[in-house]
C-alpha cells in the first residue's frame, strides 16, 4: 500500500539499481543482514520495512525470542558480541547526527568482522536508511498478509 506517489512506478531504474546494490554485499549472511535492517527499521519507525525484514529474518532462521527481544537487545544474553557489535554500529550510524560513529563502536568492529565486512555492513544500515525514508515519507506501509 502507498499512499502518496508510487515513487518505484515514477522513477523505477533508480529504485532498481537500489535493490540491485543490495546483492553487492556479500560478506554479510542473511540472518545478520535481516537483524541489521530490522533494528534500522524500528529505529526510523518504517512500518513497511519492520514488517518485510521480520518475515526475512523469520525465513533466515532467526528465533521469535531474539526478534521479540531485538528492541532491547542490550538487555538481553542471547546475542552474541560481534552481533552486539553490528547492532550498536548500526544504531551508532542511524542516529549519526547525535554523536557521530564512535571510534569505540568502530574498534569493536574491526575485533569481531574484517575489513569487507565493516564495509558491507555500513553499506547495509546506509542503505536500509535510505530505504525507510523512501518508504516514510511516501507513506508505503504493510499489506495486510494471509498469515496475520
Amino acid at each position: 500500500m502507498i499512499e502518496r506517489l508510487d515513487y518505484t512506478s515514477i522513477n523505477g531504474p533508480a529504485i532498481a539499481g537500489m535493490a540491485k546494490a543490495k546483492n553487492n554485499m556479500p560478506s554479510i549472511d542473511a540472518k545478520l543482514r535481516a537483524i541489521i535492517e530490522l533494528r534500522v527499521s524500528q529505529i526510523n519507525g518504517c512500518a513497511y520495512c519492520v514488517d518485510l525484514h521480520m518475515s526475512e529474518a523469520r525465513r533466515a532462521g532467526e528465533t521469535m525470542q531474539r526478534l521479540d527481544c531485538l528492541t532491547v537487545w542490550r538487555e538481553v544474553t542471547f546475542f552474541d558480541e560481534a552481533e552486539k557489535a553490528a547492532l550498536a554500529w548500526a544504531e551508532a550510524i542511524t542516529k549519526i547526527t547525535e554523536n557521530g560513529a564512535p571510534e569505540l563502536l568502530y574498534q569493536a568492529l574491526l575485533a569481531h568482522y574484517s575489513d569487507a565486512q565493516v564495509v558491507d555492513l555500513t553499506l547495509i544500515i546506509s542503505q536500509m536508511n535510505a530505504w525507510n525514508r523512501l518508504a516514510i515519507s511516501f507513506g508505503h506501509g504493510p499489506d495486510p498478509r494471509p498469515d496475520a
